[in-house]
Order: C-alpha cells, then sequence, then structure tokens
C-alpha cells in the first residue's frame, strides 16, 4: 500500500510492502536519473556494508562445563561454537570461555535466551533445552 511522504516531492510515494520510493513519471529526465543513481548507489553501500560486516565465525576459545548429578562425570564442551543441546539431567552450566553463552528452553537454539559472560556460571531447568557460543 503506497504512502505519501512529506518531505519528498509530491510526486514521490513510499512502497511500504517493497521498502523502496518510487517516482511518477512527470519527473524530468534528469531528476529520474539522479534518483535512479541515487538509489543504486544506497543499493551497492548497503551490500559492502552487510559483506565487510559478517566476519567469520570462530570458535570460542575455552570451554563450557555442565554438571548434572553428583553421580554424573561434568559434560565438558571444549572450544564450543553454534548450538548445543543441554544434558537432560543438566543443573549448572559454567561459562569458562572468552565469549558469551546463551542458555535457550528449547534444543534447537530458538527461543528467547538467558547471557552467561565469560567466567561466571548459571543454574539451568532441568531439560531447558540448549545453549549456544
Amino acid at each position: 500500500m503506497p504512502l505519501a511522504l512529506g518531505p519528498l516531492p509530491a510526486l514521490c510515494v513510499a512502497d511500504t510492502l517493497r521498502f523502496a520510493t518510487i517516482c511518477l513519471s512527470r519527473f524530468s529526465a534528469i531528476e529520474g536519473i539522479t534518483m535512479r543513481k541515487t538509489f543504486s548507489m544506497a543499493a551497492v553501500v548497503a551490500v559492502i556494508a552487510t559483506l565487510l560486516g559478517t566476519a567469520p565465525a570462530s570458535a570460542a576459545a575455552g570451554r563450557v562445563v555442565v554438571f548434572e548429578l553428583e553421580v554424573i562425570e561434568l559434560t565438558v564442551y571444549r572450544n564450543p561454537d553454534g548450538c548445543y543441546k543441554l544434558p537432560l539431567a543438566a543443573h549448572v552450566l559454567i561459562n569458562e570461555t572468552n565469549d558469551t553463552v546463551r542458555i535457550y528452553g528449547d534444543p534447537f537454539c530458538l527461543t528467547p535466551s538467558l547471557s552467561v559472560a565469560p567466567d561466571y556460571g548459571s543454574h539451568v531447568a532441568p531439560g531447558s533445552g540448549s545453549f549456544s557460543v
């Protein structure tokens, strides 16, 4: 649904479904070319910023330790990277990495999360799901 914008000339409307500005053909050829160049340049800058802003992910250095029960050995994740399902009886998670660990309520790291800073720990509810680094 087109939405008229105040600061633009009366012949331009913003298309909210396509996130673009559309100008009617009453503009002169010079204004139309300038508008297309500006839009094209903005698109190029956005693509370059996206490509430069996405640095390759690296595994966190250190380990995440999960305590379950006194009769079960600690579960240790060395240099974790990505999403890990927590053991079913998980009780305490300790973050010994150099990065923030997020604890999720589901096994796929999709729900809202709790953050655990490096060198801190957190109680986790049994069957709480997963964590990611």
